[in-house]
């Protein structure tokens, strides 16, 4: 399981132009061809915080400029999921091409199920779309950038508990296709008191404005289809503690019991590396082999990135 960073898409400082999505996907896509040449069956989810946000502003701007109906959270979450499946599935068909790889790859339209009830929804920490130098003034949460980019608008970030049809996910992979899934952290959907259970007891769920971590939900992905590593990817090599200081350390290997004393301790930063960490943890404590956290350029490096390993 491969969870590919925000910065796979859109980097610090680009606009998220067509083209610079593109370049920016077909690099990612060159980075996984190690793995796929070791033989590795690849299940990819994928972040949109910064495509939800600016498609949150475009449907906001619409609406103000034209009379167009705005949409709630969870539309343009499901907007971005097929658009950034189709530029993952098109430019990894492409590279894998060139490199005489013959390989299939299929997306998933992916629904996750999260509690009605999350505390998250009282405390965003999601952070989504484009940074501003300043604090702007106006409607939502805003919060300053823990790297120094600037502020960006943060959303409720519930924890995912079921991803539907989870186990297409592991018979596909299983059969080689590389499977492209709960992108964006999947679709945030709860169950719907209102409606009745339908044939066998299959409840209804219906959307909510939220984002789910992308990290967290490839984690439980991850599990729940079997994966034996976890690869998040992301714009530094590994994981540090005292992160920017003088006394900067990288980890090479950190057990699930030093990454819940660093968490406790404060050492990685809410909306950047602790959901990374945590979702790591999780995949251990689930029965996984290890997770890697790194850039995706390191991939195939057999000692990249920091090993979360029990």
């Amino acid at each position: 399981m491969i969870s590919l960073g925000g910065n796979a898409l859109l980097r610090a400082g680009q606009k998220g132009t067509f083209p610079e999505q593109v370049e920016n996907i077909q690099r990612t896509c060159e980075n996984l061809i190690p793995l796929l040449k070791q033989g590795y069956h690849i299940v990819i989810g994928h972040g949109n915080g910064p495509q939800v946000g600016n498609g949150l502003l475009r449907h906001q701007a619409g609406e103000c400029q034209y009379g167009l109906p705005a949409q709630p959270l969870d539309f343009c979450g499901a907007e971005t999921q097929g658009a950034i499946a189709y530029l993952i599935e098109t430019d990894l068909d492409r590279v894998m091409a060139a490199h005489g790889i013959d390989r299939r790859v299929v997306s998933l339209f992916t629904r996750v199920e999260v509690r009605a009830d999350d505390p998250g929804f009282q405390n965003p920490t999601k952070p989504i779309g484009p940074f501003y130098p300043e604090k702007p003034a106006a409607e939502g949460t805003f919060r300053e950038d823990p790297k120094g980019r600037g502020w960006r608008r943060v959303v409720a970030s519930p924890v995912p508990v079921a991803i539907q049809n989870v186990d297409l996910v592991g018979r596909l992979a299983r059969e080689g296709y590389i499977v492209v899934t709960v992108g964006g952290g999947g679709i945030p959907v709860v169950r719907d008191g209102q409606c009745p259970a339908g044939p066998g007891g299959k409840v209804a769920l219906k959307g909510v404005e939220a984002v789910i971590d992308k990290d967290l939900a490839s984690a439980l992905c991850a599990h729940a289809i079997g994966a034996d590593e976890f690869y998040i990817l992301t714009d530094v090599p590994k994981v540090y503690i005292n992160f920017r200081r003088e006394d900067e350390k990288a980890l090479d290997t950190l057990t699930v019991a030093e990454a819940r004393r660093y968490l406790a301790e404060g050492q990685f930063a809410e909306g950047s590396m602790a959901p990374k960490v945590r979702a790591g943890i999780y995949f251990i404590e689930k029965g996984g082999k290890q997770c890697i956290i790194t850039e995706a350029g390191e991939l195939g490096n057999p000692s990249c990135g920091t090993r979360i390993t029990q």
